[in-house]
């Protein structure tokens, strides 16, 4: 039976919720925390408490070196993460599946782990998140596409401590407004917390600069609305998402985790999908 020990990069909604899934699962070890200095004993105390079985450590950087050397790492941190953990990683040899896709907008830095993963032989894998059909659209880039247009949709709330806020009164909101529409690359710079799904399009399929976004909040809508159409040489498809909101942070959705925890679940598993 295969086993990875893993070393998780942040531990919000989202790594606490793959701590909660994964704490009973043997072939999947997550053996360390990753969090900034100034929480580490905060969590550590927390991971005591929970009393989940093996002893988990809470870091403040990814050992790299002897017994404490993670099999792989998992990234659900946010955008800083990519910089101050994923690349040191990549550049040791420890494969990363990066969740914070959005952060591939800043020039450079796609180049940046992609140099990393080869002077490390070892390989990052960008998780489709709360979207689907990336499997598909990238396929379809490989005989050309020629056009691809994301609509995000959310819950008024959904948007809260975004730009957004400075046109909408997004508490009294009463009827579907757009209030973004623009390129991929500008979206996942304006609402990286919100816009992870526009960058992983983009990178599956034309590009950040020429797929276009549009942002609605609608508060018609109790579900975080990812759809979108793609156009080429292979024909076309249209692809929508209705997730649920992971309950403790409404800006995320769910589907994100599941996806995260599919993609360990591949590493080990007899047969792949």
């Amino acid at each position: 039976m295969l086993q990875q020990r893993i070393a998780l990069v942040g531990f919000g909604a989202i790594g606490h919720a793959i701590f909660d899934m994964l704490k009973h699962e043997p072939r999947l070890s997550i053996g360390q925390i990753i969090v900034s200095e100034e929480n580490r004993d905060a969590v550590q105390a927390e991971l005591e408490g929970l009393a989940a079985g093996a002893p988990v450590a809470a870091l403040s950087a990814v050992p790299t070196e002897g017994a404490g050397r993670p099999d792989l790492l998992v990234e659900c941190a946010g955008h800083s993460a990519i910089q101050e953990h994923v690349l040191p990683a990549l550049a040791a040899g420890i494969p990363c599946l990066v969740v914070s896709i959005g952060a591939l907008s800043a020039p450079g830095l796609a180049e940046q782990l992609e140099a990393a993963a080869d002077k490390g032989r070892t390989q990052v894998h960008l998780l489709s998140g709360a979207i689907g059909g990336i499997d598909a659209l990238a396929a379809a880039k490989v005989a050309g596409l020629s056009s691809v247009v994301y609509t995000g949709r959310k819950p008024p709330l959904g948007w809260l401590g975004t730009p957004a806020e400075e046109t909408l009164d997004l508490k009294n909101l009463k009827e579907s407004t757009m209030f973004f529409s623009g390129s991929a690359r500008e979206a996942a710079r304006l609402f990286p917390k919100n816009a992870n799904v526009a960058a992983t399009l983009s990178l599956a399929g034309i590009g950040l600069d020429n797929t276009r976004v549009e942002l609605y909040a609608d508060p018609g809508v109790t579900e975080n609305i990812h759809y979108y159409e793609a156009r080429g040489a292979f024909g076309f498809m249209a692809v929508t998402v209705k997730n649920q909101p992971l309950p403790s942070n409404p800006k995320t959705s769910a589907l994100t985790v599941y996806s995260v925890v599919r993609a360990l679940q591949n590493r080990v598993l007899p047969v792949a999908i």
